[in-house]
């Protein structure tokens, strides 16, 4: 019998039979020292989403999720959110943001952005490197599908912020499947990779250029959506206010005094005062938070409310109707509206409840309510 490695948890109510399987299984696999499970954890393949793992030596990718270097970028502007409550002004917004932030990824004819993030690190291997030339640079500054999306928010002063969740896309499956292929089966149904070896650094060196990839994207998108803002509102953004932060990834850190690869999949970093977001769904509020470096949680924290309903579940309970008047205030494109039933607040946890499950966390700096949401469907 394997051994166990304790488990930690902060939960809103016992999670359905397959997480807690999923947290079992994860918790026995082979070098796994620690494992932290967050107020917002949900099914996913290999290693449910809202699971922080620690181990000695061994890296498990299905405990970092395909979508590495997932996480939030923000930024304020000096200004008001009223400037984009008046309907002529939201409109013009929507109107023009599929072409200074396309869904899925760059038209040809536009020109494509070059692969220029990561003068510091080159990816593992020429396969790897084709797979960049074509899709990285295709999609680079894209939104993502999915519960991937840009949004306006107002701040408790009245304040303009504008928000982006995305990640690695194409690319960070690409280097998953590239390296689970050369990863050792697990005595728990996982794969691991040792990080003293050869398939072991490649990994880790193509996770960092994933996370720089990742950053670099969501930079772009904010970028291009306060160009927008500017030019049409005349309002810039706050330098000074930007956070750019990943919830996937992998990294060596010191717990307990000893060295450990922490794994998280779908969850933030929460060291003491380290600045952070924590969105609730399209209709609730996102909370800015700042961590209180929990040692039992591996300093993390959930990365949202986390799903309830899985997206054929929501889509088969969830009328559109429904979620339109979930919708009424906020701007969004009425075209895609009515096919986002599958991310409409009923299929997410109560974001509230999940706050107040981990208080140990975090500490909620600001509260953000969504003005202008825009989404790929």
């Amino acid at each position: 019998m394997p051994e166990t490695a304790p488990v930690n948890s902060w939960l809103i109510e016992p999670p359905e039979r397959a997480v807690s399987q999923a947290i079992a299984r994860i918790s026995r696999a082979a070098d796994v020292v620690r494992v932290a499970v967050m107020p917002d954890v949900h099914l996913a393949a290999g290693v449910s989403n809202g699971t922080v793992v620690a181990t000695n030596h061994l890296i498990y990718p299905s405990a970092v999720g395909a979508d590495i270097g997932c996480g939030f970028a923000a930024v304020a502007f000096h200004g008001k959110a009223r400037s984009l409550t008046r309907r002529a002004a939201a409109e013009a917004v929507l109107q023009d943001l599929p072409a200074a932030v396309p869904v899925m990824r760059h038209r040809r004819r536009d020109g494509l952005p070059e692969l220029d993030f990561t003068a510091t690190i080159e990816l593992s291997c020429a396969e790897l490197l084709v797979k960049a030339l074509k899709d990285g640079r295709e999609e680079l500054g894209t939104l993502g599908r999915g519960n991937h999306f840009l949004e306006f928010q107002e701040d408790d002063e009245g304040r303009l912020w504008v928000m982006v969740h995305s990640g690695s896309r194409a690319m960070g499956q690409h280097i998953t499947a590239f390296h689970l292929r050369r990863a050792q089966p697990a005595n728990a149904g996982l794969s691991w990779l040792d990080a003293e070896s050869d398939d072991g650094r490649a990994y880790l060196n193509d996770v960092a250029w994933a996370l720089e990839y990742a950053a670099a994207g969501r930079n772009m998108m904010l970028r291009a959506a306060a160009a927008l803002v500017g030019n049409l509102l005349g309002l810039e953004p706050d330098e000074s206010t930007w956070i750019n932060t990943d919830h996937n990834h992998v990294q060596k850190e010191m717990h307990d005094g000893q060295w450990v690869w922490v794994h998280r999949k779908g969850a933030n970093v929460a060291e003491p005062g380290l600045p952070n977001m924590i969105p609730g769904s399209m209709a609730t509020c996102t909370l800015h938070v700042e961590g209180r470096g929990e040692a039992e949680s591996l300093n993390s924290s959930s990365h949202g409310a986390g799903r309830k309903l899985s997206r054929s579940a929501a889509h088969a309970k969830i009328r559109r109707k429904d979620l339109q008047r979930q919708l009424d205030g906020i701007w969004i494109d009425p075209r895609v509206a009515g096919k986002l039933t599958d991310e409409s607040p009923a299929a997410y946890k109560d974001i509230d409840a999940v706050m107040r499950a981990q208080r140990p966390l975090v500490r909620i700096v600001r509260k953000l309510r969504p003005v202008l949401c825009y989404k790929g469907n």
